[in-house]
């Protein structure tokens, strides 16, 4: 079997709530606040959004600070300040971790695909030694590609060469498992890992 992870949110946590508390405290003051304040900077992530840009390698941090600035009345040393402080945010989920090891144990291959900018993917890949157990994956900034669109799905299959009938995609994003499933995949929403495990099992019980 093939695995393929989304990282943020599956692989690593990220909890945008916390993290706007953390770096924007007078802007975040509370839960409610910090979510309000995380919709109006990252969009739900939408692939229309000011972060696509940057996900999709077409923008660079500064730029993006200014326009995500002008947009929601913030100084741009504030979405500087968030921009930054993501990479040391995401914290491996040591649960999927293990996950993976089991399955990798197991004899399946593993891949990732993720919508990430090229400066967080070149971090992630340089700080977690786990990146070698992946036999391939792509960032969506790298192919200047980004879920849920088909063409990344188009490139992650040629690249990775996987039959889609045996091929499972983990991402926590609803949109994400709905494209993947009209590609062909079978799609696991991630809500922990322990679920995940249990799906697996459930679906190919060794």
């Amino acid at each position: 079997m093939n695995v393929v992870f989304d990282l943020g949110g599956v692989v690593f946590n990220w909890q945008p709530t916390v993290l706007l508390q953390q770096v924007l405290p007078r802007q975040a003051t509370d839960e409610a606040a910090a979510r309000q304040l995380a919709a109006r900077l990252f969009q739900g992530f939408a692939p229309d959004a000011d972060w696509a840009l940057f996900d999709l390698g077409q923008i660079e941090p500064g730029a993006l600070a200014h326009r995500i600035a002008l947009r929601t009345g913030l100084a741009v040393a504030e979405v500087a300040a968030v921009i930054s402080a993501i990479p040391p945010h995401l914290v491996p989920n040591q649960a999927t971790v293990a996950l993976m090891q089991d399955l990798r144990g197991a004899g399946h291959t593993l891949y990732y695909l993720s919508n990430m900018p090229a400066a967080y993917a070149d971090e992630l890949e340089r700080s977690h030694a786990f990146f070698d157990w992946f036999a391939d994956g792509v960032f969506s900034a790298r192919v200047h590609q980004i879920k849920p669109n088909a063409d990344i799905f188009v490139t992650a299959t040629q690249r990775f060469g996987v039959d889609g009938a045996h091929t499972v995609f983990i991402d926590d994003v609803l949109n994400n498992i709905e494209a993947a499933q009209r590609h062909g995949w079978y799609g696991v929403q991630f809500h922990s890992a322990e679920q995940v495990r249990a799906e697996l099992a459930q679906r190919w019980p060794s």
